[in-house]
């Protein structure tokens, strides 16, 4: 009897070194088909873009989201880095499936179903098993919802992805039936009814890129048992130690993963955020556009520059210039034209002369359609304005026109006369506010408008009292 149960433990430990070996082979090929994969994707981003449908904030829907997998790989009660049930570790087949929906650039949801044997076997590695008993072998299926975190979506290195590395991180429950050898060369006694216990799976992975739609899986999960009997513990013989870990074991698979939809579309996985934001920063649309408003920039700026243009110095831009070309350092009014201040009039009496002083508020000329001041009209206002400086009288200006033109066109005609006096007046001193404008147009002619002469004298400003 218990010859047959060595030669049997024999023959299943060649069947698991086989096992193994085959499992880690097909591994390794499939990374090199991958990577090889990977690099011919990325050559060929090199050539040409394949995003330009795609937009920044355009939403997951521009892509292909929804994906399935399958894997198979190696379960092992060993874990490195916590306590362990058994102190040899002992493979397994293990095989899963997920479904998974990948949310945004980052970060993805997993509906994953993990199944297989886990088992353990500290027999003929001498006495004082660790935990009382000599091996275990337990039979898992679990289904877990994980949250997928992706580390390789950004990169400044090309202009798309063709491998992305990614966390997983979920929770879920586990369906299992332990069985415990408790003395050396006894059989597996089982536990009884199968047990339902919360599982929580922490795993790490990478994909290669085999085409738009079809990736390379290979990872490593850590699932966490709530609770003592998934590895056996519930048959501690007497004088076992109580273990003070929840139980777990891992699970290292490769697979292949499909993603659903739209040729038109492209897989989420592989599209890089940067690469699509400097795409659309340089999309010929916008960037034609940008070239109009600089245009249009332009031309204001030039119009500007052309409101602002004074060819004389003078003070006054062109377009305002009534009298352009006036000399360097010329004293202008408001409209361009030189303000002369004459010297009084002098009357000749034989070797002597007497100064004649100019009388104020004579009524003051135009020209035919004209608002300009007369130089000759500049004493009688420089009079007019010493006396309304040194008495502060307000005063009425009365503008008129002669009767050629419209009626319309002679009243603003005659506003602006009276204008053009105030700015005199006001320029040498004058306050504003002494000075009030009043526009009659063609009425009130003071000569015949038949003849020039007449004419002639009905263009005019006058001072009221």
């Amino acid at each position: 009897m218990k010859k047959i149960t060595i030669n049997r433990l024999i023959l299943k430990t060649m069947n698991y070194s086989t096992l193994k070996k085959t499992v880690a082979l097909s591994v390794v090929a499939l990374m090199a088909v991958g990577v090889a994969n990977a690099q011919m994707a990325t050559d060929s981003t090199k050539m040409s873009s394949d995003m330009s449908s795609a937009k920044v904030f355009g939403g997951i829907g521009q892509f292909n989201h929804w994906s399935v997998g399958l894997n198979v790989g190696v379960n092992n009660p060993v874990v490195n880095f916590t306590q362990n049930a058994v102190t040899h570790d002992q493979t397994e087949l293990g095989y899963g499936a997920t479904v998974r929906d990948q949310l945004s650039h980052f970060f993805g949801l997993e509906l994953s179903y993990q199944g297989g044997k886990v088992e353990g076997n500290d027999a003929g590695y001498g006495p004082g098993e660790k935990y009382g008993y000599y091996g275990f072998s337990t039979t898992n299926n679990q289904v877990t919802l994980n949250a997928l975190l992706d580390f390789g979506s950004v990169s400044f290195g090309h202009r798309q992805n063709a491998v992305d590395f990614y966390g997983t991180l979920g929770a879920g429950l586990a369906y299992y039936k332990p069985s415990t050898i408790a003395t050396a060369g006894a059989a597996l006694v089982p536990y009884g009814n199968t047990v339902k216990e919360l599982v929580a799976p922490i795993g790490v992975g990478v994909k290669f890129k085999l085409s738009d739609a079809l990736a390379l899986n290979i990872g490593y999960t850590v699932s966490i048992i709530q609770g003592y009997n998934f590895n056996g513990l519930h048959t501690v013989a007497t004088g076992g130690a109580a273990p003070t870990a929840f139980d777990h074991y891992s699970y290292s698979y490769a697979g292949l993963e499909y993603t659903f939809g739209s040729k038109a579309k492209k897989n989420v996985d592989w599209v890089n955020p940067i690469a699509m934001m400097y795409d659309e920063l340089y999309d010929a649309a916008l960037r034609a556009e940008v070239e109009a408003l600089k245009g249009r920039v332009t031309n204001v700026e030039t119009a500007v520059a052309d409101l602002k243009k004074d060819s004389d110095g003078d003070g006054v831009p062109d377009q305002f210039d009534k009298c352009p070309n006036t000399p360097a350092g010329t004293v202008v009014d408001g409209s361009g034209c030189a303000i002369v201040f004459p010297k009084p009039d002098t009357i000749k009496v034989g070797a002597a002369a007497a100064t004649v002083a100019t009388a104020p508020y004579s009524n003051i000329q135009f020209e035919f359609d004209s608002s300009v001041l007369r130089t000759s009209s500049y004493p009688v206002l420089d009079a007019t304005s010493a006396d309304l400086r040194s008495t502060g009288k307000t005063l009425t200006l009365a503008g008129y026109a002669s009767s050629e033109g419209t009626a319309a066109h002679n009243m603003k005609l005659s506003k602006d006369r009276a204008n053009s006096v105030k700015t005199y007046l006001v320029n040498s001193g004058v306050p504003a506010k002494h000075l009030k404008i009043k526009a009659y147009g063609e009425t009130h002619p003071v000569a015949d408008n038949s003849t020039e002469d007449g004419r002639v004298l009905n263009r005019r400003v006058e001072f009221h009292q």
